[in-house]
């Protein structure tokens, strides 16, 4: 019965794990759900506003065109920044520095809007033609402090970019100067080569004119042509090759009885000298 009873209160344990992290997941999953949707709201209704706010700059004259231009362009100038600065918080953290001082400029554009706003819906024009003025510097104010940070911020990614191009492309002809490692060898061993054949042509030079002065000897000059006759047709019948039908790779009539080997054997035992003259 103990054990039967452990098991149980296991199973009724797991069981009950498992209902807490199935109720917390699904609080989880509620919260994300309606921050989402929560946010693609906030992101319609500003889209509706400016939509709106755009419509009446262009149809309405007067103060409430002035007005509707002045929202619009403080709305379209922070919007912008923010989506400069997110966009490269990624890659450079110290625009998160940035980032927060837009949070807090986007508060004051924040009142700022609320108050044209109610203007907006002001009866006597007096009164807006006496806020408006007023209303515009701040908005001018505001919208150049957010101009001035999204404009630092894309020549800082611009700098970082041409700066790290400059490295990427020393690092690129670094690879491919040691891709071509071949042309400092070769030039070496091209210089080597020519400095090897310097040597010996010129030997071959001073050899040949001794052998030509030697040759114009009375003593030297009919062997050095009688032994030159020989060597110069050896090389000539070594340089020739015999063709297929210019007559000179054909058969003789003993190749073709079969009767070369034997021929040769003879002639080679009646050139061998007798060893019993020289033995006695």
């Amino acid at each position: 019965m103990d054990v039967f009873g452990v098991m149980i209160g296991l199973a009724l344990l797991f069981g009950v794990a498992v209902m807490v992290l199935a109720v917390v997941g699904t609080v989880k999953a509620a919260k994300a759900v309606g921050a989402k949707i929560e946010k693609h709201e906030a992101n319609a209704r500003r889209a509706v506003e400016t939509a709106t706010l755009k419509a009446k700059k262009y149809t309405q004259v007067g103060p409430p065109a002035q007005i509707a231009a002045v929202r619009l362009g403080l709305r379209t100038s922070l919007d912008g920044t923010r989506q400069v600065l997110e966009g490269g918080l990624a890659q450079d953290g110290q625009l998160g520095e940035s980032l927060a001082l837009l949070n807090r400029l986007d508060a004051h554009a924040a009142e700022l809007d609320g108050e044209l706003r109610m203007l907006e819906r002001e009866p006597e024009t007096a009164r807006i033609a006496a806020k408006l003025p007023e209303l515009r510097e701040r908005a001018e104010r505001i919208t150049h402090s957010a101009e001035t940070m999204r404009w630092a911020a894309q020549d800082r990614m611009h700098r970082f970019a041409d700066d790290e191009l400059s490295r990427l492309s020393q690092e690129c002809e670094s690879e491919a100067g040691a891709l071509r490692h071949w042309d400092g060898a070769g030039g070496a061993a091209g210089a080597a080569g020519a400095a090897g054949s310097a040597g010996p042509t010129g030997a071959a030079g001073f050899t040949g004119a001794a052998g030509r002065a030697s040759a114009g000897s009375p003593a030297g000059g009919a062997p050095g042509s009688a032994g030159g006759a020989p060597g110069s047709a050896g090389a000539t019948g070594r340089a020739a090759r015999a063709g297929l039908t210019d007559g000179k790779g054909h058969p003789s009539a003993e190749e073709l009885l079969g009767l070369a080997d034997p021929l040769a054997k003879l002639a080679q035992r009646l050139r061998k000298p007798s060893a019993g003259p020289s033995a006695g």
